[in-house]
């Protein structure tokens, strides 16, 4: 049962509804996830925002989702999950790829690096081990990389939690946050 309901665009304000209006042209729907933050304009706004910027980045739309799919797992987020796995495949990933970046791993050695790095930076909270770090660099992740990396999974984790603690009905196929053993 959904606990923060998202808002009905009728009842926006006309600067917030030009927000949802600007999604819907860009993706042809409002997800639930936007309609839920649109109760609070700040934060759709600055989801938007930390969007776009991330989107500008080195990493690709693909290593984007493959963060997205490692992080939704690692903080259990079944809205985040349906959506990046549709979201992945768009960007090249085939259905066992999504399984595989959730899993924090990868088909090449830099996406398991990417998926492992992001994996490993939700599962210690930040505090990631030096030894860690170097391993990725050794795998192929720059500085650069590596800093993409954690802002593409704070604005993943945002949504995650926004989705966990509003219970966001998906309005994407489903997956089951379980993992096959």
């Amino acid at each position: 049962m959904t606990y923060i309901t998202p808002l009905d665009p009728q009842a926006a304000d006309a600067t917030t509804a030009a927000t949802l209006n600007a999604v819907k042209a860009a993706i042809g729907m409002v997800p639930n996830l936007y309609a839920t933050l649109a109760k609070a304009p700040a934060a759709l706004n600055g989801l938007l925002q930390i969007n776009q910027a991330i989107g500008g980045g080195a990493l690709t739309a693909k290593e984007r989702e493959i963060v997205a799919l490692a992080t939704s797992q690692a903080n259990g987020c079944g809205y985040c999950l349906s959506a990046h796995t549709l979201l992945g495949k768009n960007a090249g990933l085939s259905l066992a790829q999504t399984y595989t970046a959730r899993a924090g791993r990868g088909s090449t050695p830099r996406e398991a690096a990417i998926a492992a790095c992001a994996k490993a930076v939700v599962d210690a909270r930040g505090h990631v081990p030096v030894d860690v770090l170097d391993g990725f660099k050794a795998d192929g992740l720059s500085e650069a990389d590596l800093l993409e990396i954690i802002v593409n999974v704070a604005a993943t984790t945002l949504t995650n939690y926004v989705n966990n603690v509003a219970r966001t009905q998906i309005d994407f196929p489903t997956v089951d946050v379980a993992l096959a053993a």
